[in-house]
């Protein structure tokens, strides 16, 4: 029973750590802004990830494309999940592609990415960046620890400074369903 309480209580502990810190804050607003102007301009988000991370990635677009809290119309967005894509990516040119490859064919200077990385440094996420930033895409990242090689990479990191991938993860998913609110109240201020 001792590992369950110290489960919520280091939950508890990463969430409170992250959101006191003011600098964090302003970071999940440049992200709300940088994906409204790409809604807004006609763009469409693409996000990606690995295992847990993907889940995270194909979350965040299945409530854009679906609702939130409320009904609204559909936004573009595109979780890059594709069983189809990544194994022949993978098998042809190598994981590290699956996600670059997806880019450089759908990417453009309208559009955004969200790379999620709870190392910050995943080769195929890297990669992903690296595209998205040649096609002049803009680029927000959800990382973990130090934020590792990408959090210099991006235009909006944001980086949970924990060592436990479990609650990075938690953080993350809390930071995104923040983001999507807070895209719908830019885009369907109605609804709130």
């Amino acid at each position: 029973m001792d590992f369950i309480k110290l489960a919520y209580s280091q939950a508890r502990e990463a969430l409170d750590q992250f959101f006191t810190d003011e600098k964090n804050i302003a970071q999940i607003q440049s992200a709300i802004n940088v994906f409204t102007t790409s809604f807004k301009t006609g763009g469409h988000v693409f996000s990606c990830g690995n295992g847990g991370s993907m889940c995270d990635s194909l979350h965040f677009a299945e409530e854009l494309t679906g609702r939130y809290r409320k009904d609204r119309k559909p936004l573009p967005a595109t979780g890059i999940g594709d069983a189809g894509h990544i194994t022949c990516i993978a098998n042809d040119f190598g994981f590290e592609h699956i996600f670059s490859r997806y880019v450089e064919a759908w990417g453009g200077p309208k559009d955004a990415l969200l790379a999620i990385s709870t190392s910050g440094n995943s080769p195929n996420v890297i990669k992903a960046v690296e595209a998205a930033k040649a096609h002049g895409m803009k680029v927000v990242a959800l990382l973990g620890k130090d934020g590792g090689k990408l959090k210099s990479m991006v235009d909006v990191p944001i980086i949970i400074p924990s060592q436990i991938t479990d609650r990075i993860q938690e953080v993350h998913i809390k930071i995104i369903h923040i983001t999507i609110e807070g895209i719908e109240r830019n885009l369907f201020p109605e609804n709130y």
